[in-house]
């Protein structure tokens, strides 16, 4: 039998791409309204009712990176403290936690970072997700998946010709997960090695070049020779 899992944020931008694209996993998503992460009884409600054993947790706040800058209480509260309550609640009922977290828990300067090299979040997003691994960690019975995905179609008309990233699109995740599902620890979860512009050239040949003048971390790309060693497995 397949594996029960439960998604939060089932509402998410991801989550809707997973729920319309999966095909290999027993899935349940459940929204906000449903398992509210920043409410311990909503989410062991929610563990007494659908018996998962996996939780995959996607639920949190992201973009606008600046958002995390202006209200540091949301950032807070959604991604250290919510990604704690459901850390705890799953201890409490035995459940697996995956955790979405993402690459900017590197500080982006020399690339090819390894899932054991040190982490030095770049920005108050980063931080705030790096408050979630903390957590997570603590429990032996998890993965936390460092990715770097973005939302297809590229969104933006510049890309930077000097920023190196290893960025998928979200579909790219949905046939990844169900081969990582049983693994356990840190897994970086990204595509090849390349610009942002060379990205998205490829999906949009309209997409013009630009210098990183925003001085963003100039190499930001994962090594990812665990994930491919369980892909082939």
């Amino acid at each position: 039998m397949k594996k029960s899992i439960i998604v939060t944020g089932g509402d998410g931008t991801f989550a809707k791409i997973l729920k319309l694209k999966n095909k290999k996993l027993n899935l349940k998503f459940l929204s906000k309204k449903e398992l509210n992460i920043l409410n311990t009884k909503s989410i062991e409600n929610c563990l007494i009712k659908y018996k998962p054993q996996i939780l995959i947790h996607t639920a949190g706040l992201s973009r606008p990176m600046e958002q995390h800058d202006i209200n540091i209480s949301k950032s807070i509260d959604l991604n250290i403290i919510g990604t704690a309550n459901i850390v705890k609640s799953c201890k409490k009922f035995n459940v697996k936690v995956i955790y979405f977290s993402t690459v900017y828990v590197y500080d982006g300067q020399k690339g090819n970072f390894r899932e054991t090299d040190p982490v030095k979040p770049i920005n108050n997003y980063a931080l705030s997700k790096m408050g979630g691994e903390c957590s997570v960690l603590m429990y032996k019975n998890s993965l936390v998946l460092r990715i770097q995905m973005t939302e297809k179609p590229f969104l933006y008309e510049k890309a930077f010709s000097d920023l190196y990233t290893n960025f998928i699109f979200h579909e790219e995740l949905v046939p990844i997960l169900p081969k990582i599902i049983n693994e356990y620890g840190v897994i970086n979860i990204g595509g090849k090695k390349r610009s942002v512009y060379e990205f998205a050239k490829i999906h949009n040949k309209n997409v013009k070049k630009i210098r990183n003048n925003i001085k963003l971390p100039p190499n930001q790309t994962m090594n990812l020779d665990k994930l491919k060693k369980i892909i082939k497995k």
